[in-house]
Formats: structure tokens, C-alpha cells, sequence
């Protein structure tokens, strides 16, 4: 089974790059094919044999990774799986690449698989990183209805069949996105805790964008995705959380700016999820008012 993976990098963490680069190598098995693309940025030295794209402006996230897809022949059909990982993580063990071979060889079904995100310093997984409902145990593997989108490995033919990531979120919810219509096209996710990314504990909100693109995201993953009943219900619970949350002023300001923005600006193609997949959501613990 042939695995590759892909990298994006905004060039200005050289040495966290590196060590990056230096964890996927160590790796057993087969070496693992690696693009790291430039998003908007020049790349910077790499070692042999790895593979650079420079874009010339910031796609954003899925924008990148989709360049980065692409790089390894249409949908990414050059290998079997694509690892997709943060440019500031690191594997800390050596025998996740056969891991990831074994799973995906094991289950002609499995898609996707999400993995375990700690602190390098620490050892420790936030709540936010495993992602299901009940997170108390991030030690606990499990199927799931979403991934993280810097630590997780795709089957390429699920991109070949369901198509890439979209590219016009930017940042925020593209994983999910990907997730549904994977999900709606009978392919599995799991969450597995035995693969590692060592990844330093940081907020999301870090990011300038990350509270107008949270909403607006969220608006356009639902009108894509969900049948017509479950748009208005998914939506009410996520503007009813986020006002118990207590935003700051300026927080909760962009976000219903970015609320708003999603319901007028266009979403890009609509392809509701069928009923049943409705009913695989809610059996997998997390139906899609959530």
C-alpha cells in the first residue's frame, strides 16, 4: 500500500518543517512520498527527495491541501492513502505508517482515519481533538463522523469518488464537509488513538479569522449537506451554543457577521446527504442537529 502525504507550510516555521519532515522518514515500512506546498510562501530548504509546490497566494487550508492532493496525479491516484499533517507536528512514533497500512487493508470500507493529537510537552489530547461527543477518553478508539484535519490519513479513493476538499471555506469545517459527503458515499472514519501527532497545545481562536470563518463555514457546510428539515435545526443549536458560550463583544460580533455572510453568499454545489446517512450519523453518536 502505497502512502504519501502532504504538507502546508506558510514558511515561517523552518525548524518545526524539519523536524516534521525528519518523523515521516523515520518511519517503517515503505518510505512515505512527501509534497510540502508553499501556501502563499516560499517552502525553504527540504531534504532530498521531497517534493515542493510554491503557490503563488494563500488558498487557505483546503485550497492548499487540494494543490498538495493534486501533486500526487489526479485526486491523488498516484498512491493509496494521503497523510494530512500540521507543519508545527511531529510523529512521535515510528510505526504509525504501518499502522495506517494495516487499517486500511484490513477494512475495504474505512476511508478516513483520524489520530490522536498530544502536546509534545504534556502528553496530554484537549477535549476539542477527538472528535465525538463523548471525549472524556481520548484513549479510546472508536468509529466516528468527522477528523482532524492536520492529523488524519485518506483513502484516495474516496477523494476520487466524493471529490477534494472545498476550497473556498478556507479555513474551518472542511474536514466535516468532507466527512458527510464521504459518509453519504458508504465509506467509514475512525478515530485511532494508537497514531500519535505530537502537536502543541494551542487556541483555535489564535487565528484572525477564526470566529467570522467558524460561522460562516458552519452556514455553508449545513445548506450544502443536510436535507431541508435539518438546516434550521443544525443552525439554531450552533447559535444557541455559541450565545451560552458568552463571547467577548468583538468574538460574538464576527461571528454573526460570518453567520449572516453564509446565508448570503453562495455555498457552492448542494448535495443534501440521504436519509439513511442521517440515520449512520445519529447511530455513530452524533445525528446532524449537533
Amino acid at each position: 500500500m502505497r502512502l504519501g502525504a502532504v504538507i502546508i507550510t506558510m514558511g515561517d516555521r523552518p525548524g518545526d518543517l524539519r523536524l516534521l519532515l525528519d518523523s515521516v522518514a523515520k518511519q517503517e515500512g515503505d518510505p512515505i512520498e512527501v509534497v510540502v506546498v508553499g501556501n502563499g510562501a516560499p517552502v525553504g530548504a527540504v531534504p532530498p527527495g521531497v517534493r515542493t509546490v510554491e503557490l503563488p497566494e494563500n488558498l487557505g487550508i483546503p485550497g492548499g491541501r487540494n494543490e498538495g492532493i493534486e501533486a500526487f496525479g489526479p485526486a491523488g491516484s498516484d498512491v493509496d492513502v494521503l497523510l494530512f499533517l500540521d507543519d508545527d507536528g511531529s510523529l512521535p512514533n515510528t510505526d504509525t505508517a504501518e499502522l495506517i497500512r494495516e487499517a486500511f487493508s484490513a477494512d475495504p470500507a474505512l476511508g478516513i482515519v483520524s489520530f490522536r493529537i498530544t502536546d509534545p510537552e504534556t502528553g496530554l489530547t484537549q477535549r476539542r481533538h477527538v472528535p465525538r461527543l463523548r471525549a472524556s477518553d481520548p484513549l479510546r478508539s472508536s468509529r466516528v463522523t468527522t477528523f482532524l484535519g492536520g492529523a488524519n490519513a485518506v483513502r484516495t479513493k474516496v477523494l476520487a469518488q466524493v471529490g477534494p476538499l472545498p476550497g473556498d471555506f478556507f479555513y474551518a469545517h472542511e474536514e466535516t464537509d468532507l466527512a458527510w459527503r464521504a459518509l453519504d458515499a458508504g465509506w467509514m472514519i475512525d478515530y485511532r488513538a494508537d497514531m500519535v501527532l505530537n502537536h502543541p497545545t494551542m487556541p483555535p481562536s489564535r487565528h484572525a479569522v477564526y470566529h467570522r470563518m467558524v460561522a460562516r463555514n458552519r452556514v455553508w457546510l449545513a445548506r450544502r449537506n443536510l436535507p431541508a428539515p435539518f438546516v434550521p435545526l443544525y443552525l439554531g443549536v450552533w447559535l444557541l451554543l455559541t450565545l451560552v458560550r458568552r463571547p467577548s463583544a468583538p468574538a460574538l460580533k464576527a461571528w454573526l457577521g460570518g453567520f449572516r455572510e453564509g446565508w448570503a453568499t453562495p455555498c457552492g454545489p448542494r448535495h443534501p446527504m440521504k436519509w439513511r446517512t442521517v440515520w449512520r450519523l445519529t447511530r455513530l453518536g452524533r445525528p446532524p442537529v449537533i
